[in-house]
């Protein structure tokens, strides 16, 4: 069995278009080989900045094809589809028959067997395979026609010790590649993928980008065990530099203490997103002015450090410099400056949506009971920061750079929090606000949000969310969700729309409010099947109620979907189950409505009299208003309703020959259901 190696060497590919082109041409070579039906063991991919390698074992180097019966077009079709039939299978005139078959007379051919030569087969395979691939983003270079990642200089291309000979375009295929370049040496000659890994080891180059991220978190973690210090770890970040060096070597560097004044989000964006350094702590999770960064070569004269040292330092030094202007820049005086700061070229400036804000501040601090001063305050000042340098230079402190100025000029605690939680939460694994103030203002942000695109109809498709409408909505309904918030957003909503009109944008949605409740209301479906709750479960819920109140849909479905497999759902859903079935048997053979409208003059047994008076009793709680709703307390009084249904069914007989005392269980009986239904729509729910 042989091997096929192939190495494409450039200049350096950027992490992430590096991912994804290896796992990619490598899907393309097994496709094409299975396409051919070549067979193999095993295929590999790797990649370091410059090299993209490709490793498929256990091919065989001759396979033998048999012969096919080719069936081709009707014998009455064009003259086109039977040239084109010959020039697909390459076949010749000669190899051409008809034969009449039951749909009609048709060509037909059939093929002799043949050896496949797999060396010469791959000599067009492999070029089919970078011209077949599609780069997220490629460019051309010097006078060459090459489309490519990154400029490709040099493609190795092995079957079984032997060069697949091709050209493809200004390049040709070899058994050259590059080890040593800042030395420059020349191109070092391979003869297989052993051959190959063994020149590499020799100049410390680690192909295989698993092994490169063990040996850098193997570095990371000694150093931090002799210093007693702790690594502010970030995933995407280590996965992102991996691919980023070819030759690993981890540095120590540091910074002048007098940084560690500035807040430390300053720091860590800078080191982290800016420069892919990792951060150092102490043993109290403090920021230190130590940090790890991965170099691709070593650093024997410490150059490297020294010259990572330098850019740090000064990017800090702008950094203080912008700090030490914009804290004592007052925030109230620079919300005017958010005139200038466009929101949405059809909704108006920043400093227009704070002033929608600001009035739904008033609203919403009715409904959850909040000083209205320190919500209208937060909404007024909550987007200043946008227009201070540091958030200019580095987008990402949004809000949080909002916090730490209101902080420095005197706000109350809850108010400079409330700044930077409003945003919260970022991403489908993010912390909610916890603060009932800091959830107010994410509340109205978010309604403001939704409101306005979909508006001026941007509404996110099923493939493009422009705007994260579907995160705003997931995040709006996980803050009333989590903090238990009680939120007649359909209020909100409409008011909101109100507002807009008030600032003279118009909507040419006419049907705003519908539309995102609406959306509301599916991202909350989504959300609880994340959560693992039945559809069934979600379905009787959802069904049952028409409101707007998201935490009492949410609970619903929470203590259902808990004593689903319990006896106490298993009695409610089996007293519900045995009466509206016989209803529904009833409403298919009768014209006549059962509405749910029993008269007692027409009872003739006790048992009827009893199940009439346990609905009563049960709709008397759902009435009251005295008390907040306990839905345990409602499933043990639902529950509680089987002793009496069950003596009714075992002593009436629902199907009396007397059509009014008939008619008149039926309605008892949908009473019953409808009583039932008030808290959710049981006929959806399956069972345990």
């Amino acid at each position: 069995m042989a091997e096929l190696f192939i190495e494409l060497f450039s200049e350096e590919i950027p992490s992430k278009l590096q991912i994804d082109t290896r796992r990619k041409i490598k899907q393309i070579f097994e496709e094409k080989l299975q396409i051919k039906e070549i067979k193999f063991n095993s295929s590999k991919s790797f990649s370091t900045p410059k090299r993209l390698v490709f490793v498929i074992d256990g091919l065989p180097e001759k396979i033998e094809q048999k012969g096919k019966n080719l069936k081709g077009p009707k014998v009455d079709a064009p003259q086109v589809a039977l040239d084109g039939f010959i020039k697909s299978n390459n076949l010749s005139k000669s190899d051409i028959y008809k034969k009449k078959i039951e749909k009609g007379e048709f060509y037909f051919a059939n093929t002799k067997p043949k050896i496949i030569n797999i060396l010469q087969e791959l000599q067009h395979i492999v070029p089919s395979v970078m011209r077949d691939y599609s780069w997220k983003k490629s460019m051309k270079w010097s006078s060459y026609d090459l489309n490519w990642g990154r400029p490709l200089r040099s493609i190795i291309a092995l079957f079984n010790n032997k060069v697949i000979n091709f050209d493809y375009f200004h390049l040709q295929s070899n058994n050259l590649t590059f080890v040593d370049e800042t030395n420059g040496e020349k191109q070092k000659k391979v003869s297989n993928f052993k051959s190959y890994l063994s020149i590499l080891k020799s100049k410390n180059i680690v192909l295989d980008h698993e092994k490169r991220k063990e040996i850098i978190l193997k570095k990371f973690k000694n150093i931090c065990n002799l210093k007693k210090l702790k690594n502010h770890f970030n995933e995407k970040l280590i996965d992102e530099v991996v691919n980023l060096v070819e030759k690993p070597n981890v540095i120590v560097g540091k910074f002048d203490k007098i940084y560690l004044k500035i807040p430390k989000e300053i720091l860590i964006i800078t080191m982290q997103q800016h420069q892919k350094y990792f951060p150092l702590l102490d043993k109290n999770d403090k920021l230190t002015n130590l940090f790890l960064l991965v170099a691709n070569l070593p650093d024997k004269k410490g150059y490297i450090k020294i010259g990572n040292q330098r850019v740090i330092e000064s990017r800090l030094s702008d950094a203080k410099f912008f700090w030490d202007k914009n804290k004592t820049q007052n925030l109230v005086k620079q919300v005017s400056k958010l005139k200038n700061l466009s929101y949405f070229k059809r909704l108006g400036t920043f400093y227009e949506k704070t002033q929608r804000l600001r009035k739904l501040a008033s609203l919403i601090s009715d409904q959850l009971n909040l000083n209205k001063e320190k919500v209208e305050i937060v909404s007024s000042i909550c987007k200043a920061d946008l227009v201070s340098d540091l958030v200019g230079e580095f987008p990402e402190l949004q809000g949080i750079m909002g916090k730490y100025f209101a902080i420095e000029q005197g706000f109350e605690e809850d108010i400079s929090m409330a700044i930077s939680d409003h945003y919260l939460p970022i991403g489908v694994n993010s912390d909610v606000p916890k603060k009932i103030l800091s959830s107010a203002v994410a509340i109205i942000d978010k309604i403001d949000v939704l409101v306005g695109f979909f508006g001026i109809n941007e509404k996110p498709s099923s493939s493009k969310d422009p705007f994260a409408l579907r995160r705003n909505a997931i995040g709006l309904l996980r803050i009333i969700m989590e903090n238990k918030l009680n939120i007649q957003l359909k209020d909100l909503i409409n008011y909101s729309i109100v507002i807009y009109g008030e600032q003279n944008v118009n909507f040419p949605n006419n049907l705003v409010a519908k539309d995102v409740l609406l959306f509301l209301r599916e991202r909350f479906r989504s959300l609880l099947k994340d959560k693992k709750i039945r559809n069934d479960i979600i379905d009787a819920v959802d069904t049952s109620y028409a409101g707007d109140d998201f935490l009492k849909l949410y609970q619903k479905c929470l203590i259902i979907n808990k004593n689903i497999s319990k006896d106490i759902c298993k009695n409610i859903i089996g007293t519900y189950k045995r009466a509206s079935n016989i209803i529904d048997q009833e409403l298919r053979n009768e014209k006549e409505k059962i509405i749910g409208h029993p008269e007692a003059s027409l009872f003739t047994k006790d048992e009827e009299k009893y199940l009439f008076e346990k609905i009563n009793e049960i709709r008397k709680y759902f009435s009251s208003t005295k008390k907040q709703e306990s839905y345990e307390e409602t499933l043990k009084i639902l529950a509680e309703a089987k002793p009496t249904t069950d003596n009714f069914f075992d002593n009436v007989i629902v199907n009396d020959e007397n059509i009014d005392i008939k008619k008149n269980r039926l309605e008892l009986l949908q009473m019953f259901c409808r009583t039932f239904n008030n808290f959710i729509d049981f006929s959806k729910v399956q069972g345990a």
